[in-house]
């Protein structure tokens, strides 16, 4: 017999699935170019497909699905729910990063995941933006269309997971944002998964819609050297915030994810000063 939380994880990574198959087709169109697919499996269980294009809209953007299990470390399945009495685990996901070649256009990133353990499910992720150069209308379209999606659901959840990204994404040896912030959430879990996935549905689809008109209204605008300086220093926060804050990047260390899809996220070219 098929339980109820056997049917939640089929769902889920079905929708991951299929979001990254719509973002990967709209990507391709935009660009010209296509993306090298990769298909990784873990040691500890389950695997996933890496997909990365370097083109010439989209510099570098991976859009990477993963479904892994197995148990987690000893140090790890302290910080992780439901694992008291069984290290237990499954977690499927979809992870965005998209770094643009032109300067002007924000680096955009997304991911999603459904986190099952012995005793809790859970959903997890968010999107934000990292402009290199700030626009207004880039900014108040984002966080106009994050607000209207999250209100379909629940007019509690812009304002606090808009403070939570703010949040995450900080940079504290630094004492500065990474960008212009999204929305970040862990732990989602309101009783009802059917309403859940909704909202992770129109998060993901919201995401992949902005992406898309964003990059198309920006892609011919000009830039110059001194744009591409502003990138190159851009990016190089970018890297410091994955490298020693991000959960994603920590979860999949610690979990035996696959080395190149968990550094995906980061740019092809950043500079220090």
């Amino acid at each position: 017999m098929i339980t109820d939380i056997e049917k939640n994880k089929k769902i889920s990574s079905t929708w991951f699935k299929e979001l990254r198959n719509q973002m990967v087709g709209s990507i391709e169109k935009i660009d010209g170019s296509k993306f090298e697919e990769k298909i990784w499996e873990r040691k500890g269980g389950g695997g996933g497909l890496m997909s990365t294009l370097k083109g010439n809209i989209f510099e570098k953007v991976g859009v990477n699905i993963s479904t892994v299990h197995g148990e987690f470390t000893e140090e790890f399945r302290k910080n992780m729910p439901g694992t008291d009495d069984n290290p237990s685990f499954w977690a499927s996901g979809i992870s965005v990063v998209a770094h643009m070649k032109n300067p002007k256009i924000a680096a955009a990133h997304f991911n999603t995941r459904y986190i099952v353990t012995a005793s809790k499910s859970w959903f997890g992720g968010g999107c934000d933006l990292t402009p290199a150069i700030p626009e207004d209308e880039e900014t108040n379209a984002f966080h106009s269309g994050l607000e209207r999606t999250c209100n379909q659901h629940d007019h509690q959840y812009y304002p606090k997971f808009k403070k939570e990204c703010d949040e995450y994404f900080f940079l504290k040896h630094r004492d500065e944002k990474r960008g212009i912030g999204g929305i970040f959430f862990d732990y989602l879990n309101t009783s009802n998964f059917e309403k859940d996935l909704n909202f992770i549905k129109d998060v993901g689809q919201f995401f992949a819609n902005f992406v898309n008109s964003n990059t198309l209204r920006k892609k011919d605008i000009d830039y110059n050297e001194e744009d591409i300086e502003k990138l190159s220093h851009k990016r190089s926060r970018y890297v410091e915030f994955n490298l020693l804050y991000d959960r994603g990047t920590l979860f999949g260390l610690k979990t035996g994810g696959n080395i190149d899809a968990i550094l995906m996220s980061m740019p092809p070219e950043a500079k220090w000063k």
